[in-house]
């Protein structure tokens, strides 16, 4: 079983996703493009493509196809019928499908453990927070320092001790989080 707050926090681990409202409901975007919503009643619609649609139908039973004036357009589960590694799964797959080609390749590479050059980022922290943070486009230690404790903590992957090697990082370095 997962909650809204379990939606959000895998939503907004991912590069440039927002959130906001769509119709009344909590919805999330990236550059403009939906990609997940929770309905009044605690349905999670996600926009997916085709094969992910249909693997998540047959995963989950009380799932369905979601379609917009008879279009197939994702997938429609209850929130309490999902757990938090399918959903965080099918989140990603659905940012993946509505974020610009380059931003999603990006992130693939990321996953795939594919270092950027100029990343300063502490190995210490670990390979989930580093995941996480290079995720959150925060490739440097300059702009993990734009960056509240708070903020980090609500990254998917970041827990209390990757952020204390960073502050301790950063202030090797003469700076500090937000």
């Amino acid at each position: 079983m997962t909650t809204l707050s379990q939606l959000r926090k895998a939503a907004l681990a991912l590069p440039e996703a927002e959130e906001g409202t769509h119709f009344g409901m909590v919805a999330f975007s990236v550059r403009g493009k939906g990609f997940a919503s929770v309905t009044k009643d605690g349905q999670v619609q996600l926009h997916l493509p085709h094969d992910d649609a249909e693997a998540a139908v047959s995963a989950h039973p009380t799932g369905e196809r979601l379609a917009r004036m008879g279009t197939p357009i994702g997938f429609r589960v209850p929130l309490v019928d999902i757990n938090g590694k399918d959903l965080n799964a099918l989140v990603r797959a659905a940012w993946a499908g509505r974020a610009p080609k380059r931003l999603a390749a990006a992130l693939a590479a990321t996953d795939a453990g594919a270092m950027q050059p100029d990343c300063d980022l502490p190995a210490a922290i670990g390979k989930a927070a580093t995941r996480a943070l290079l995720g959150a486009g925060l490739i440097t230690l300059e702009r993990v320092a734009t960056r509240t404790q708070a903020e980090l903590l609500a990254l998917h992957g970041v827990g209390p001790k990757a952020v204390r090697i960073l502050a301790e990082s950063l202030d090797q370095k003469g700076m500090s989080l937000r």
